[in-house]
């Protein structure tokens, strides 16, 4: 993770705001996209994970798990269930059990 112990981000300072048009959540801070996650939609309520990604000036900041977890709790308030393709979200998700509820089992990863 590129989480840096000193330097927490402070999760309500940003917003999440899905972009269904390009398929991507977008992790915003003080008006200003700061990272983002490509995902596929699918019924009824899958969401297959594929790719995330930070601006470079917010790298090293915790910003990449920031926008995985502000994802994983959208997910959740939908009642959905995830496929992770990313490979940063499937490392995030093999060393945390917080989100375990959200892995669609039914799918082989």
């Amino acid at each position: 993770m590129d989480t840096n112990e000193n330097d927490e981000p402070d999760p309500s300072s940003w917003s999440l705001q899905d972009v269904i048009s390009d398929s991507q959540f977008e992790l915003v801070r003080e008006g200003e996209v700061v990272g983002w996650m490509r995902y596929r939609h699918s019924a009824p309520n899958r969401y297959f994970l594929l790719h995330t990604e930070v601006v470079q000036s917010r790298r090293g900041e915790g910003t990449g798990q920031a926008v995985i977890e502000a994802v994983l709790r959208e997910i959740r308030s939908r009642q959905g269930k995830v496929t992770a393709i990313c490979p940063f979200v499937v490392d995030y998700l093999t060393q945390s059990n917080m989100y375990r509820d959200l892995i669609d089992l039914g799918r082989p990863d």
